[in-house]
């Protein structure tokens, strides 16, 4: 390739490292050359040569109560996020704990670590903030000291919640979260959702509860949160999978949406617009591509914010008539 450049071969290691200088026309000499002939760059060669994989982990514990789809918006934000950065995505799903990241790091694997599901205890912190490689968390544990973390504000998104139902003249709320398997783990952003809810709703003086709910048990999750709270007006729904069977449950208990009950979604645009849906949307492919950008900052020596906080937005359909 450097004879059919024109160039010596130090001058097209340089091209593609980029370590060095090199004026624009050997530069475009070079790279029409790599076109002409079809070059591509060996990985273990050059994974050699830079000290680098180009390989970053993404930790996705496939846990109990996990909604799959909406990870897997985040996954496709990541790797599509990552392979403009010309790194590839190493998938770890067993849920390995700190052992897994340690087996990770001790390896040459990969250049840095994207870790998700995060618990507001989650054991994994100390391995994280003693690791040689950079991570970023998809998440915030209660303590983030030393750790760089993004999400979306689930907790502006609770109290969002909260307060639009106040506003309509709702007295009696309720919140339908996550299946109960992830508020026992103490998983961030459920936490941090019903945090958020529960605050608002006292600052405005409404009656408040909390349900966390297994989509499979939608119709005993209504019939057990109308028998105990027969005033309840206003309903926000925290788990995607269990929006459709709540409303068919709540239609079968007499309580109609919106006749007799205003509902919010914490769910895609996709579903809220089809069902017509009063909802806060989750911007999992933007999180993943943002997760991806702190992490090569780090690896390029930056030092990005410590938190990063994607806003949430309340989008106003037919679901939420006034009390």
């Amino acid at each position: 390739m450097a004879s059919h450049a024109g160039v010596s071969p130090s001058t097209v290691s340089y091209v593609l490292s980029g370590k060095r200088s090199i004026s624009d026309q050997t530069r475009r000499r070079v790279m029409d050359s790599i076109r002409a002939l079809g070059y591509r760059p060996h990985a273990g060669a050059r994974a050699l040569a830079s000290n680098r994989s180009n390989v970053i982990a993404l930790v996705v514990p496939l846990r109990s109560g996990i909604h799959v789809p909406i990870v897997m918006q985040m996954v496709i934000g990541a790797v599509t996020s990552a392979r403009a950065y010309d790194h590839d995505v190493l998938l770890l799903t067993q849920d390995e704990g700190v052992d897994g990241l340690e087996r990770v790091a001790g390896s040459a694997l990969v250049d840095a670590i994207l870790v998700m599901d995060v618990e507001l205890h989650d054991v994994r912190l100390p391995v994280l903030r003693s690791l040689d490689r950079p991570s970023v968390l998809i998440g915030f544990p209660a303590d983030p000291t030393g750790l760089t973390c993004i999400d979306w504000d689930f907790e502006a998104a609770g109290a969002a919640c909260a307060e639009y139902l106040a506003d309509l003249g709702h007295r009696e709320i309720a919140l339908i979260g996550a299946p109960p398997a992830v508020y026992e783990r103490g998983t961030g952003f459920a936490e941090r959702t019903k945090a958020g809810f529960q605050r608002a709703a006292a600052e405005r003086g409404v009656h408040a509860v909390v349900r966390p709910c297994d989509p499979d048990h939608a119709r005993e999750a209504a019939d057990d949160l109308l028998r105990d709270h027969p005033g309840l007006t206003g309903v926000a729904v925290h788990n995607e999978p269990a929006v459709e069977p709540l409303l068919a449950a709540f239609r079968a208990t007499g309580r109609r949406v919106p006749d007799d009950l205003s509902f919010i979604a914490i769910a895609p645009d996709d579903l809220a617009e089809r069902l017509d849906l009063t909802s806060i949307s989750i911007p999992a492919e933007e999180l993943g591509r943002r997760s991806v950008a702190l992490l090569m900052e780090k690896l390029d020596g930056h030092q990005p914010p410590g938190a990063t906080l994607l806003p949430s937005r309340l989008v106003v359909r037919s679901s939420t008539p006034a009390a």
